[in-house]
């Protein structure tokens, strides 16, 4: 009789509480760790209390690689030391993390998770060590090229490759889910209703009924933006409602009195605060839009640092510059008047910087070149860069497609004379780099200088941030009656003369339970981390809170370290991922609240060929799980690990190749 391992039991075969703090410690190599042959694996993960869903996954992977025979041990480390390990140490096995690109996902975005080389660089450059030269960076590069069908064709094999080459495996998508309420802030939409666009969206809500100086009506559907840090601003409010609290038009409409706007003028004498909470203290510490350490939302740095253009649903609109034109393969950016928060000038010398800077951010004083690893697939776009005047750029991108091409104008604008001085080999007590970085890759940028629409005002580690509304910027400028002319043309109307805040807060919660509690208490507007679905009853419970929930594009995944055998093979990565039961996950780790899928671009149907596609199908098309009925079938996956050339001992362990 075949050996079964059930979903619940490999879900509930570690506690939480017991994933929450502590580190196994760096190990030397993958195989024959302490003598034993046994093949052993480390998968690191953040804690259950920043991150629930990533350790369940770990931990649904740990103990169906423990039935199988191999030694799998779960090693739990803060969100900032988990992605220093991975994008600049590379020292890792095997991770669970979330990918930050969110709608609308560009097949583009995975130039910077599977391209196996960036500019001058030599060597596998992807966060996994992952080369395909023929196959997968072949068509990488297609991509960028090809328009229409000939795109599409080349994304849908894009796509097939990573399936079946799995340098890491899709898990799921979660839908996000917020806690908000409506009695101080009219406009809350869902994809990221506390993304940089969605708070930009946001009015002031008064006492009475009416309609929006727009037309609009406050469940947000006055546009679809979508903000660079992955946030969406489509506007649509689910509309479902019930004891889960899930919030409609109706009841969006009777907690915050209809509309409600408040003039400017109103707005600048009530001194209006909008209150957030999180658990995610990084925001108490971390303002740097360039860190190797991927945030989990980057909302407070995209409203500290301008992008040259905004995705605003299918459309890209001038966001820092006026607008641009394109010749061949130039780019010719002209910027609006714009002032750092120190009160420079933002000049076109500050965009030709930012685009060298994120190629290499040790500008030539290394041997190599460093580039930030968040940013690296868009800036290598840009060739070079080359200031005309103080307000004119050039940017040289070669024969990529305008959707490629629009996309490299969407990072963050830096001010030469704050980082320029950032280019030395970085030094951080008590954190060994085994690979060489910069400074400006790992530093905290205590006192940011942006030229987005808030700045920093003061903070306590670990506690609260507080920002406060920029009088000088070109949003707030178009709100002002006395302008002589239009500073902000061509920017959705929605976020002219915002903020609607005059100071934003955040303050630091322990739980998402306490999180939704403070919403719940008035002593906050929304919460800002993606709450776990262990929340939601709670908000059900709250009458002044209520859920947002939508669909977002950032993939949960296990990434392989193919630097290191036996990740290296292919084959022995596949059946990895057959070990992943992403039905079981979403239903019983998500609580029904994600979606499972096969490819990263799943969110975008329009790029997944069929073969690829999960909708009518109960499995996964690339990795269909070994098992049924969510159970694990022991047998079936040992027999594949023997297909792929792996050894098992008479006491069902599996040997390292060679043993």
């Amino acid at each position: 009789m075949n050996r079964r391992v059930s979903r619940r039991t490999a879900l509930a075969g570690i506690g939480l509480g017991a994933l929450s703090a502590g580190c196994l410690g760096r190990t030397r190599n993958i195989a024959g760790r302490d003598g034993s042959s046994q093949l052993t694996l480390r998968i690191d993960a953040a804690p259950a209390d920043s991150d629930p869903n990533a350790i369940r996954i770990a931990s649904h992977l740990a103990e169906n690689l423990n039935a199988v025979g191999i030694d799998a041990r779960i090693n739990t480390l803060g969100r900032t030391d988990l992605w220093r390990k991975v994008l600049i140490n590379r020292d890792f096995d095997v991770y669970v993390g979330q990918f930050l690109e969110h709608e609308p996902f560009d097949p583009d975005a995975m130039y910077a998770f599977t391209h196996s080389r960036f500019v001058a660089e030599s060597g596998r450059q992807n966060p996994f060590g992952f080369a395909d030269l023929n196959g997968v960076d072949e068509r990488l590069e297609r991509q960028r090229r090809a328009e229409g069908d000939a795109r599409a064709d080349a994304v849908a094999d894009l796509q097939r490759s990573l399936c079946e080459l799995q340098p890491f495996t899709a898990v799921a998508f979660p839908d996000p889910l917020t806690a908000v309420r409506g009695d101080r802030f009219a406009g809350w939409t869902n994809r990221r209703p506390v993304s940089a666009a969605g708070l930009l969206g946001l009015d002031r809500a008064g006492p009475t009924d009416g309609a929006a100086e727009d037309g609009s009506t406050d469940d947000g559907s006055g546009g679809n933006a979508t903000d660079d840090d992955g946030a969406g601003d489509d506007g649509i409010i689910d509309d479902a409602t019930g004891e889960d609290g899930i919030i409609d038009d109706a009841t969006l409409d009777d907690a915050t009195g209809g509309d409600g706007i408040v003039s400017d003028a109103e707005r600048e004498d009530s001194g209006a605060v909008l209150r957030l909470v999180t658990t995610d203290a990084s925001v108490t510490e971390n303002w740097n839009p360039i860190a190797a350490e991927y945030r989990r939302e980057g909302t407070f740095t995209a409203l500290l640092y301008d992008r040259l253009a905004l995705a605003d649903g299918d459309e890209v609109v001038p966001w820092l510059c006026s607008g641009w034109e394109r010749d061949g393969g130039t780019v010719t950016v002209a910027l609006r008047d714009a002032r750092w928060h120190d009160g420079e000038p933002v000049t076109a010398g500050d965009v030709a910087f930012t685009y060298e800077f994120l190629r290499d951010t040790s500008m030539g004083a290394l041997e190599a070149a460093v580039p930030t690893p968040r940013f690296r697939g868009r800036s290598s776009v840009v060739r070079s860069a080359r200031a005309v005047d103080d307000v004119t750029v050039e940017l040289s991108v070669g024969d990529v497609n305008d959707a490629v091409a629009a996309r490299a104008l969407r990072v963050p604008i830096l001010p030469e004379h704050v980082w320029a001085d950032r280019t030395d080999p970085a030094t951080i007590a008590g954190f060994e780099f085994d690979a060489e970085t910069t400074e400006a890759v790992v530093t905290n940028n205590e006192e940011p200088v942006g030229s987005g629409p808030i700045r920093f005002v003061e903070a306590t580690p670990e506690e609260s941030v507080a920002f406060e509304r920029n009088p000088d910027h070109f949003l707030a400028r178009a709100g002002e009656e006395e302008s002589s002319s239009d500073p902000a043309a061509g920017v959705p109307e929605r976020f002219r003369g915002k903020p609607a805040f005059d100071r934003l807060e955040v303050g630091v919660m322990p739980s998402d339970i306490a999180a939704v509690q403070a919403v719940g208490d008035g002593l906050a507007d929304a919460t800002v981390s993606n709450i776990g679905p262990d929340a939601v009853p709670r908000i059900g419970r709250e009458a002044d809170a209520r859920l947002v929930t939508g669909r977002a594009g950032g993939f949960y995944h296990v990434g392989y370290n193919a630097r290191r055998a036996p990740l290296s093979n292919p084959r022995f990565r596949a059946v990895l991922a057959s070990l992943v039961d992403k039905s079981a996950l979403v239903d019983d780790a998500f609580s029904g609240y994600a979606e499972p899928a096969a490819s990263p671009l799943a969110t975008s149907p329009e790029w997944v060929p069929s073969d690829l596609s999960w909708e009518g199908r109960e499995t996964d098309p690339a990795s269909p799980f070994v098992g049924d009925d969510g159970s694990l079938d022991v047998e079936a996956a040992r027999e594949r690990f023997r297909d792929a050339g792996y050894r098992f001992d008479n006491e069902g362990r599996l040997l390292s190749r060679g043993e």
